[in-house]
């Protein structure tokens, strides 16, 4: 039996060209794409950063017409805060251990799919149906808009989001770990908290954020239920202020003065949700 080796030069030739005008293509939209990202972050900024003043961070909405109109955001960023703090409070546990459960307990029970299931459907809910869901279950049995409304409407947002992405990055530990662990004589709950969970940790704190980043930056489940308001308050039993409501009505409004105000809100809220990633991703990787 004889081999022809005569074309073989020709052909790694061929490769190696295919090979490198895939790769320009992949650089090529790369690229695209982050110019794209530059040029609406360089747009935002140069907007927002002309609106951005020191007002904007100490005072409340102020009519037109008086003194110091616009006035600032300070009650809808307490709000926000607020708001998303809350909606973590319940989103956050609910969905890490959801998703505990569906990656390390598939097997044992017979739940876990149709829980997958409904996860899937509840992640890719509009969120104006949450809105609507919100208000009728939370807002019209109390007879008013309030902020835990609100926040259990974001919380709903997040859940779904949280479980997934815990399961997707717990399922990528290895198998070995567990079994080392469990021939060294650890229970389950001990293998999945002691190692199965800090193994994943860069990895679901990514899926938090992401779920985190999300519910900061929805507006109509929070016009459904929270409403929103022109007055400082931390009481979640009233209607309560937030960022997105406060940039759906000044975007929305007549006025240039609430318009550009509008802008450098959604400079702000950016600028918040970056640096919250920064601090979770700083503080996690000095603890591992």
């Amino acid at each position: 039996m004889t081999m022809d080796f005569s074309h073989t030069p020709a052909r790694g030739r061929r490769r190696r060209f295919q090979s490198g005008v895939m790769f320009a293509i992949c650089v090529g939209f790369t690229a695209f794409i982050l110019l794209i990202l530059a040029l609406v972050v360089g747009y935002l900024v140069s907007i927002g950063l002309r609106s951005m003043n020191w007002a904007m961070f100490t005072q409340n909405p102020i009519p037109p017409g008086m003194k110091g109109y616009p006035g600032g955001m300070a009650h809808a960023i307490v709000g926000t805060t607020i708001l998303v703090g809350l909606s973590s409070l319940v989103g956050l546990p609910v969905g890490l251990l959801t998703g505990i459960y569906l990656a390390e307990y598939d097997a044992m029970s017979r739940l876990a799919t149709p829980v997958r299931f409904i996860a899937d459907v509840l992640a890719g809910v509009p969120s104006i149906v949450v809105a609507i869901l919100g208000y009728e279950l939370l807002v019209v049995p109390l007879g008013h808009y309030n902020g835990w409304a609100g926040s259990l409407a974001l919380a709903f947002i997040m859940i779904p989001i949280v479980a997934r992405t815990t399961e997707e990055m717990l399922r990528l530990v290895p198998s070995s770990y567990r079994e080392a662990a469990i021939a060294l004589g650890a229970t389950k709950a001990r293998t999945i908290l002691g190692i199965v969970l800090p193994a994943a940790t860069g990895s679901v704190i990514t899926g938090v954020m992401l779920a985190v980043a999300r519910v900061a930056g929805e507006t109509a489940p929070l016009l459904f239920t929270a409403l929103g308001s022109r007055f400082f308050t931390v009481n979640p039993n009233e209607p309560f202020p937030s960022l997105t409501v406060q940039i759906f009505n000044y975007a929305t409004g007549p006025y240039p003065a609430q318009k550009s105000e509008a802008w450098a809100a959604i400079l702000l809220l950016i600028f918040l949700i970056f640096l919250l990633n920064l601090s979770v991703r700083y503080f996690t990787r000095q603890r591992r």
